[in-house]
């Protein structure tokens, strides 16, 4: 598995308490304006599973799309005397008063880069490697023969826990749509892709989700082998879903 060389993030962010949704949208347009990824600590006070921050705040408010970045430029949204877009572009968290142009701190070290959600999958590890999930038009064409349907929107991030300088599973959040509203599942695997567990990280738009008995039924079951569900129910919908993050972690990992 090509799982030896550290990427860049592309950061999903999600919490059943609060309500906030940092996309992976946002990542890429960061990194689409700035030149880097960011931490979730760009957008939440805390981290993966805490409240919005001033500046992620101000970024939804305005639209959350490249000419949001414009719109907030100027303001300071952490107050610490530097405006939002000098900040960015100095490295410093836009998002904390704490990090700023002359002191930026760690926020974008991996450590920080890894959703507390994930982290609790794997609370043994201390060690993380993060891989862009970005799909090509080989990788595409792969999920279709595999049964999976797969386009440069899923594009994601595959967190990988690390034991000895060696991958010990994977990790990846995303997300399934259920008669127009979407919902956002966590899979976890171990380094054979064989599915650890399934479970449900945001089912505020689709709260039945969150009492299906379907989860249970993948564990030990090789995410990219899944079969295609042709049905509409809410359980077909998840399995689908799964399926397809299956087979990008395979495509991804195993190379189209």
């Amino acid at each position: 598995m090509r799982l030896t060389h550290l990427a860049t993030v592309t950061i999903l962010l999600f919490s059943q308490t609060f309500f906030i949704e940092a996309k992976p949208t946002f990542a890429r347009l960061y990194k689409q304006q700035f030149g880097y990824m960011p931490s979730c600590h760009s957008c939440h006070s805390d981290g993966g599973g805490s409240p919005l921050n001033n500046y992620g705040k101000a970024f939804k408010d305005n639209g959350s799309n490249l000419t949001s970045f414009t719109k907030i430029a100027t303001l300071d949204s952490d107050g610490d005397g530097t405006a939002n877009e000098a900040e960015a572009k100095a490295k410093s968290n836009p998002g904390n008063k704490n990090s700023t142009p002359a002191k930026a701190g760690n926020w974008l070290e991996t450590s920080n880069m890894i959703p507390k959600e994930v982290q609790a999958s794997f609370p043994a590890n201390q060690t993380w490697q993060l891989k862009d999930a970005i799909l090509t038009t080989a990788d595409i064409e792969t999920a279709k023969k595999m049964g999976a349907t797969l386009s440069a929107a899923d594009e994601n991030t595959i967190y990988i826990p690390v034991e000895n300088q060696y991958p010990v599973g994977t990790a990846l959040i995303f997300p399934a749509t259920f008669q127009g509203k979407a919902f956002y599942l966590l899979l976890t695997t171990d380094k054979q892709l064989k599915i650890k567990q399934v479970q449900v990280l945001d089912a505020r738009e689709v709260p039945a989700a969150k009492s299906s008995k379907i989860y249970s039924t993948f564990v030990g079951q090789s995410a990219q082998s899944l079969p295609t569900k042709t049905g509409t129910g809410l359980d077909d919908i998840i399995h689908n879903a799964v399926k397809n993050a299956g087979v990008l972690l395979y495509v991804r990992l195993k190379g189209a």
